[in-house]
């Protein structure tokens, strides 16, 4: 049984993604500093899967715990979820943000060459392509200057794997993901984030809720159908898939270069207005919300091409928009009726 290690993987899709492992048979173990995560959420996980995953509380800009967690684990594979992810929360603490996100991938690479080990998969994100010239995004598409310090420390990452792949021989794969919205089925995971949310579906959701007295829509004056920025909505329960099937790529040695990039969208572009008509409608009810200033940081427009993904892992999106707003909805309303 191969033993994979996934860094924040208490986390969002962290955690969507150790059930799918599981699920397929991975012995896994999670490491996670709980600094946007909650450790009952291992229990959520062991009651989805019926196994309680290993788990360390290790902050891995701390390298001598980092060192000391792999003098003791075997471990086949690494799929590296731990970073700070809020893109208007970067702006504001963009030293935290270098540091935490740099510092712990530096680490963990590192302990890689230390301990002669291989297959590692990159959290990475759209937020690498800037605001592309042409849509839909595919990975040719240029990269251009990340609008904030969260896309800067993406965009570093790739840049640091692949100079870490060439010099060491090591395989890797970066998975650039679009915005990932839904729960699990059974209402166990979902997002949670601390304080104010940065992500739609999340605020959203607290706004349905009653948490948020109203959803604050960022900029109406974009030149996109209704005025609000587009964005590519995709599914957390697909997106963990893409992550066991990115590990079975590597694993199976399929890979013909040492870093591969895949792009992981629905293909489709929503405007922020269209997300919260879909959420309206999937869960009948109605959203309060008020147009505001737009976000520094945020773009115009992105969407996936993903028929790179869907020709070489195999994987291609399965969950319809309306199954996420419903998921996502059911998971804060347990939220709600836990407090």
């Amino acid at each position: 049984m191969k033993r994979i290690l996934v860094t924040g993987g208490l986390g969002y899709i962290g955690s969507h993604t150790v059930v799918v492992l599981q699920e397929a048979g991975f012995d896994v173990v999670i490491i996670d500093d709980l600094s946007n995560a909650s450790i009952s959420v291992l229990d959520n996980i062991s009651t989805i899967t019926g196994k309680k995953p290993s788990f360390y509380e290790i902050d891995l800009k701390d390298k001598s715990k980092v060192d000391a967690f792999f003098e003791t684990e075997k471990i086949d594979g690494i799929i590296h979820f731990a970073a700070f992810k809020a893109v208007g929360e970067s702006v504001e603490k963009p030293l935290a943000y270098y540091r935490n996100n740099i510092v712990g991938l530096l680490n963990v690479l590192d302990a890689m060459q230390q301990y002669q080990l291989d297959h590692f998969i990159f959290s990475s994100s759209c937020t690498v392509y800037g605001q592309a010239d042409q849509m839909p995004i595919n990975e040719d598409t240029p990269l251009k200057r990340a609008e904030s310090p969260y896309g800067k420390t993406k965009a570093m990452g790739e840049e640091i794997i692949s100079d870490f792949t060439k010099a060491s021989n090591k395989n890797a794969i970066a998975l650039r993901y679009f915005n990932p919205v839904g729960s699990h089925k059974s209402s166990l995971l979902g997002d949670i984030p601390n304080g104010i949310p940065n992500n739609l579906l999340p605020y959203i959701t607290q706004t349905a809720s009653g948490l948020r007295k109203q959803l604050a829509v960022f900029g109406n004056d974009y030149e996109t159908r209704d005025g609000t920025a587009i964005r590519d909505y995709i599914d957390v329960n697909d997106l963990a898939n893409a992550h066991l099937l990115a590990l079975q790529f590597l694993l199976e040695k399929r890979n013909q270069d040492r870093l591969e990039y895949f792009n992981l969208g629905s293909g489709t572009g929503s405007t922020v207005l269209e997300i919260i008509k879909a959420f309206e409608q999937a869960n009948d009810l109605k959203l309060p919300y008020t147009i505001s200033n737009r976000r520094e940081g945020d773009i115009q427009e992105a969407f996936a091409d993903y028929s790179k993904a869907k020709n070489k892992l195999n994987w291609q999106p399965s969950t319809s928009l309306e199954v996420s707003m419903k998921t996502a909805w059911e998971f804060e309303k347990k939220l709600k009726l836990n407090e």
